[in-house]
């Protein structure tokens, strides 16, 4: 979820539903004496540091009571502060919805191997976090990151013994770590797309081709031209699995660019040099499930948003325990923030049908 400065103010927007475009065009980090290889370079330094907003998403949930995260503080550089409830609220919608389907993913054949590959997960805890919940899981976990977002968890994970003890072995100095259960991997998603010189796609240590295999993308993504995700979708379910292997892509991200809330989004992220290149090529849940079929998850393309979510997939007593945590009576405010995001899901079975399972009881919401 986006911090709090990226966030419209949402009283004007509802008393202004009709508001027009937003004046302010930001500069970014790339002005227009830079190169291009400069500008290209400041837009990846923007993206990299939403890792750390994220994180202090986080922290300011568990702290809150919202979640249950022991490792979230651990993964923090910065000291959090406070997020608005607002935002605790959208931050525990999102954790909460694809904890969901991740969980009913590892609990379809419970006994059968599995994998997740995890896309820019930078400080991302999940993969400990199932660790504690299902031990005997026979889970291998993938993490792909920019090198410098993997060598400072790297580097957390080595100065937090509750961390490094869950691990069989990390090298002291190193931007990518490699076991049979966990992997770190210093990779730009870009290189995983597959050039016109012939050049090899590089390695990414102990993924299986065969496995059923989960691919998350929580924000990341977004930040991406769309042919280029389409690119990298492709030489994922391609060349990294077999063609035969069951696969799936769950995807968090922010959808209906064109309002007010939307288009001040926008604006307020283009001031950090920070653009949102698959929000206008896919603005609605419809293009989110068109979107997928696209890829090839031809078995089944589900979306819905996070308000959606909050009302259908979070049972009344949970509700009440949320409600209780922290005082919020802009429940008009909540609704309009949790539209504008949204979780979309796609598989195909291929060799077995474990995501057709898992997912079989999820409520989608219909239209949009």
């Amino acid at each position: 979820m986006a911090s709090s400065n990226e966030i419209p103010n949402l009283k004007t927007l509802l008393g202004n539903r009709r508001g027009g475009a937003p004046r302010g065009r930001g500069r970014g980090r790339g002005g227009l004496g830079s190169s291009s290889e400069e500008r290209d370079q400041a837009k990846d330094n923007a993206v990299k540091s939403t890792d750390q907003d994220a994180a202090g998403s986080r922290v300011s949930c568990v702290e809150l009571g919202y979640l249950h995260d022991p490792y979230a503080k651990l993964f923090a550089t910065q000291q959090a502060a406070r997020r608005l409830p607002l935002l605790n609220r959208g931050t525990y919608v999102r954790t909460s919805a694809i904890d969901l389907l991740v969980t009913k993913f590892l609990l379809t054949s419970p006994d059968s191997a599995k994998q997740i590959i995890s896309l820019g997960a930078g400080t991302d805890t999940r993969f400990f976090r199932l660790l504690d919940l299902y031990p005997d899981s026979r889970l291998i976990y993938h993490e792909i990151d920019f090198p410098t977002n993997t060598v400072a968890k790297i580097a957390a994970i080595q100065k937090q013994p509750v961390l490094y003890r869950k691990l069989l072995h990390i090298p002291s100095t190193s931007t990518s770590y490699h076991s049979e259960t966990y992997n770190i991997h210093a990779l730009d998603l870009r290189t995983l797309i597959a050039s016109s010189d012939q050049t090899p796609l590089p390695e990414i240590p102990n993924l299986d081709p065969s496995l059923p295999t989960l691919i998350l993308s929580e924000m990341c993504l977004v930040y991406l031209q769309p042919s280029t995700v389409q690119s990298i979708i492709s030489s994922l379910l391609t060349h990294y699995l077999h063609p035969a292997t069951s696969a799936s892509l769950i995807l968090y991200e922010p959808i209906l660019p064109q309002d007010a809330f939307g288009r001040t989004m926008i604006s307020n992220l283009q001031t950090r040099n920070i653009h949102l290149h698959t929000l206008t090529a896919y603005p609605k849940l419809g293009d989110q499930r068109a979107r997928l079929q696209g890829y090839g998850f031809k078995k089944g393309a589900m979306a819905v948003d996070t308000n959606f979510i909050w009302r259908q997939w979070v049972n009344e007593e949970e509700k009440e325990r949320v409600a209780g945590l922290e005082f919020l009576d802009e429940l008009e405010e909540l609704e309009l923030l949790l539209k504008h995001y949204c979780v979309a899901w796609g598989w195909r079975d291929g060799e077995s049908d474990v995501f057709s399972n898992a997912w079989v009881d999820v409520a989608e919401q219909h239209g949009a």
